[in-house]
């Protein structure tokens, strides 16, 4: 039996009462009075590490616009990271802890359109990732000469397990200055441009003007040596620097050179690269690799494909480092265009998963992309939607990587002009440049930009885990077809293919007929669209 819209919604429901949530996801996930308050201007976070006892100290500088007169303001950090004291203008000032957050009493007032600053000093032994990037925190490890090698990474989990800051997504701060002291003989790479080092202290000074999320900003120190190359891109000349372990320095040169295409075929798509100020980075480190701004980090092994294993099986995900591609596209989605609440992730990795494929379609051809999408469709469960629930830091399905991706896919076919559609993408990274955005800013850009009322199609795939199935007879020389298992007013035109040529249909939740000339057993359904196809009898 057909699924009604209101028994597709019951099963979300269920889905979303299935979760509980406490107090500390709440102060995590939402924006609460005491950070609406104040705006981000500029952090500077001053570390020392110690590899031998996995222990960070230091300060964090915070300066904020006073958007509305509020005396209570609200800073997140982890345990075991201790906050040690804070100040304002050489005062003392008292911090109630409540878990992860910890809301600071400023005793000097708070004007419209001050800008002001606390300096918080903390201290301790930050969490170890277990299974970094995906459960995060600092990575201590050797290289193969026995030197340490350390990184760190937060996504999800928050930046707040390894430095104190207004852990939301929604408030970039607009410029940050990163001094991090390695110890001796090693290096440290950060976001941004080096601007300076301390070699008596050996004290590494990396500044970032562009806004960047609390999740991009990292820590990445090792036995390095640099090269580089400049790319000329739309914007002039970039600065494109690679830091890796000395080892690997002659088969980083070889594998590198995946970057610069990267570049060329993502400045196509997307637009301009979105930190040329800041420069782009590789990073060398001792997990697979994260979309850090500026600072992209590498741990693919120097191999094609993702760790050498075609995730679409179809043979063109081995033409391409996975994590080069994948981690560097984020920087036009997740560091350039960021969401503002987690269970809107999928514009992150939605999008990036799809840049896979244009990756794929600007150096081999539509026809290498479409084989990977197509591919990839086969890693989705339908599990859960991809949207996940607001206010309380929780993501969505996985499925936002290869679900995502065939979203937008199956967008571009019924775009039906490549041109219009690299118009709409690089359209978005112009519209939401450096700024954090929701779901539905992007849903309503694209259906302005293709002039369609996408919201059925967009609640169908992103709020729901059920897949349209395309019903249809032959009889006759008709073509009988319909959508089941959509909500009602879902239509998505879509491409029949008859003796190789091709029609559109729009079909609904009812029958429709249409006349057809030719050989019915050569019919055939694009498989562009994400969809199912059932031929049924009488």
């Amino acid at each position: 039996m057909r699924k009604t819209a209101f028994a597709i919604c019951l099963g979300l429901a269920g889905l979303l009462q299935a979760q509980t949530f406490t107090e500390q996801d709440t102060l995590r996930g939402s924006i609460t009075a005491e950070r609406a308050w104040w705006d981000l201007n500029y952090y500077h976070l001053n570390i020392e590490v110690d590899p031998a006892e996995k222990y960070i100290n230091g300060t964090n500088t915070i300066r904020y616009k006073v958007l509305q007169p509020h005396q209570v303001l609200q800073v997140d950090l982890q345990p075991p990271l201790q906050i040690e004291k804070v100040m304002q203008d050489g005062k003392v000032l008292d911090v109630e802890h409540n878990g992860n957050a910890h809301f600071i009493t400023l005793t000097k007032p708070q004007i419209n359109g001050d800008y002001n600053e606390v300096i918080i000093t903390y201290s301790g032994k930050p969490k170890e990732a277990v299974n970094a990037p995906w459960d995060g925190g600092f990575s201590w490890k050797k290289d193969n000469n026995g030197k340490d090698f350390i990184a760190t990474s937060c996504q999800g989990l928050g930046a707040s397990v390894w430095w104190p800051n207004k852990d939301h997504m929604y408030d970039e701060v607009d410029s940050m200055l990163i001094s991090v002291k390695a110890p001796k003989g090693l290096m440290n790479v950060s976001n941004g441009r080096l601007r300076s080092i301390d070699k008596e202290t050996n004290t590494y000074h990396w500044f970032v003007s562009n806004p960047i999320n609390n999740y991009g900003v990292n820590v990445n120190i090792g036995d390095y040596v640099h090269f580089d190359e400049i790319y000329q891109g739309e914007n002039g000349a970039l600065d494109m620097d690679y830091y890796v372990l000395k080892d690997n320095l002659e088969k980083a040169k070889e594998h590198f050179k995946d970057a610069p295409k990267m570049m060329k075929a993502f400045e196509h798509w997307f637009g301009p690269y979105p930190f040329y100020e800041d420069s782009f980075k590789l990073v060398e480190v001792p997990y697979l690799g994260m979309e850090h701004q500026s600072s992209v980090t590498y741990g693919n092994q120097y191999l094609k494909g993702y760790l050498g294993r075609d995730l679409s099986r179809s043979g063109w995900g081995l033409k391409f480092d996975f994590i080069i591609i994948h981690e560097a596209g984020h920087e036009w989605f997740a560091n350039n265009i960021t969401y503002k609440d987690a269970a809107d992730m999928w514009v992150h990795e939605g999008f990036t998963c799809y840049s896979e494929s244009l990756f794929l379609d600007y150096h081999y051809g539509t026809e290498a992309a479409n084989a990977y999408v197509q591919g990839i469709r086969k890693n989705i469960r339908n599990d859960r939607p991809i949207i996940g629930i607001y206010d309380v830091n929780y993501e969505g399905s996985g499925d936002m990587y290869y679900k995502g991706s065939n979203i937008l896919h199956t967008l571009r076919q019924v775009v039906n002009n490549d041109e219009k559609w690299r118009t709409i993408l690089r359209g978005l990274n112009k519209e939401f440049y450096h700024k954090t955005v929701t779901t539905a800013q992007i849903e309503t850009y694209i259906a302005e930009q293709m002039d369609l009322n996408l919201k059925p199609f967009f609640d169908q795939y992103l709020r729901t885990v059920e897949i349209p199935v395309l019903e249809y007879k032959i009889k006759d020389n008709k073509f009988m077809y319909r959508y089941t298992n959509t909500n009602t007013d879902f239509r998505l035109p879509i491409r029949i293919y008859l003796e190789n040529n091709p029609f559109w249909i729009k079909p609904g939740n009812k029958w429709q007929t249409k006349k057809l000339k030719g050989d019915l057993s050569t019919l055939a359904v694009d498989p562009n669209f994400y969809i199912n196809s059932q031929q049924v009898n009488e």
